[in-house]
Formats: C-alpha cells, sequence, structure tokens
C-alpha cells in the first residue's frame, strides 16, 4: 500500500482512532494535515509523526472555520485527496436524562461535524481527480445503543449520509466509506464506568477490546488504491459485537 505524495486531512486527530489514523497514513507515504480543537493532543500526534505532518487546529461544528481550512489546503496544495471525519464525543446516560444542550452537542459534534467538514472540502477533494472520503460512525448507529440513544442516531446520520453522498460524488470521482468501530481502546472509552467498560469486553466475540490502529487499518484500506471500486461502504470494525447483513 503506497500513498506517496497523498495530502490527507484527519480531524480529531488529536488523541485515540484519529491518531491512529494520521500515524498510519503518514507511515504510507502521505502527508498529513492534523486537525483537532485540542492544540495540545494535535501538536502531540504531529511530533510523533515527524515532518509528513502539521497541525491545524479546527472545530468541526464552525462551518466558517471548515471553509476557511478548505481554501487554506487548495491555497498551499492546490487539493486534498484523502478526508477523514474522526472527529467525536460521548457520554453514556440514560436518554431520558439527555439535556437540551447534551443532545445539541452530541448531534452537532458527531452528525452536523463530518457534514460540515465534507462540504467545506468537496473542491479540494475534486481538485484531487480521484478524492477518497472515510467517514467514522459506530455500530451503534448501525445497531442501537442503550444509554447512547443521541449518540447512536447522530452515527446512523453518519452512515446513511455516506451511503447518499457516495452516489452524488461519483461524478466527481469522489469514493465515500464509512468505517464503524465497536468498542476500542481509546481515552474516551476509558472515561466510562469500569462495570460497563468490563460487560462490554464480555460481549465481544473476541474477548477484548480494538486497538485504535486495528481501526485505522481499515481506514487506510478506504484510502488506498486497494479500494478503488469500493464506495458507499460499511465495515463494521467490532471483533465480531455485531454482524449486520
Amino acid at each position: 500500500m503506497n500513498l506517496d505524495h497523498k495530502i490527507a486531512i484527519v480531524t480529531g486527530a488529536g488523541s485515540g482512532i484519529g491518531r491512529a489514523t494520521a500515524v498510519a497514513l503518514a507511515d504510507v507515504g502521505a502527508t498529513v494535515i492534523v486537525t483537532d480543537v485540542d492544540e495540545a493532543g494535535g501538536h502531540e500526534t504531529v511530533a510523533g509523526i515527524g515532518e509528513a505532518a502539521r497541525f491545524a487546529l479546527l472545530d468541526v461544528t464552525d462551518r466558517a472555520a471548515c471553509r476557511a481550512l478548505a481554501d487554506d489546503l487548495l491555497d498551499e496544495h492546490g487539493r486534498v485527496d484523502i478526508l477523514v471525519n474522526a472527529a467525536g464525543w460521548d457520554l453514556i446516560q440514560p436518554f431520558v436524562d439527555n439535556t437540551d444542550e447534551y443532545m445539541d452537542a452530541i448531534v452537532g459534534l458527531n452528525l452536523k461535524g463530518p457534514i460540515n467538514v465534507c462540504k467545506a472540502m468537496i473542491p479540494p477533494l475534486t481538485a484531487s481527480g480521484s478524492g477518497r472520503i472515510v467517514n467514522v460512525a459506530s455500530d451503534a448507529g448501525r445497531v442501537g445503543s442503550s444509554g447512547e440513544t443521541v449518540y447512536a442516531g447522530a452515527k446512523g446520520g453518519v452512515v446513511a449520509f455516506t451511503k447518499s453522498l457516495a452516489r452524488e460524488m461519483t461524478r466527481h470521482q469522489i469514493r465515500v466509506n464509512c468505517v464503524c468501530p465497536g468498542p476500542t481502546d481509546t481515552p474516551l472509552f476509558a472515561q466510562q464506568p469500569e462495570k460497563m467498560r468490563i460487560a462490554l469486553e464480555r460481549a465481544i466475540p473476541m474477548r477484548r477490546l480494538a486497538r485504535p490502529s486495528e481501526i485505522a487499518d481499515a481506514i487506510v484500506f478506504f484510502a488506498s488504491d486497494r479500494a478503488s471500486f469500493v464506495t458507499g461502504q460499511v465495515l463494521s470494525v467490532s471483533g465480531g459485537l455485531t454482524m449486520v447483513d
């Protein structure tokens, strides 16, 4: 697998799956634009990669900021080859306890965020002549998840958005696919109650959490020429926890 001379942007790359994806893309030759609202985490990711990466502060819920970054990348590189929407957030709690502010934040980041970034990046991706978008959703959006009702709804929206966008973008030679992680050993997951984390590990047929690098492997596949005839597809990486037709 070779992504030499490809320009990739990864949102939420300051930690977890986003960081692992940025590292994996750089490892196969891509120049990576690491974005996050967490400046310290973003710079740490860049430091771990080296000269093949640079950091750009980005709040994916800010449409103007998304457009400004897209314009900057067009000016600097003339194109974007790969977009990975990995920014996301969740807090497990019963739906009846969800506040208006919580629901707005969940939908704003997990659904509107990828929509904002995709909309802004269409011109530089079109300029590539072979753009690739990989949206990171969740298996919660495919099968539901107790305590994550609004999150599951937002991620289910990402799945539907991916499929519809893939249909529209083929005319621009842009492929759009989606990776749905199961429970993954990230800093965000570590914040969940221990009882819940243990129960999930026991429920996974492979009896462990995913490593962020294992999710990144699936993302890099979709971003590569090995998926040159694949678009509008959804891939679960969950150790067998979900088996969806």
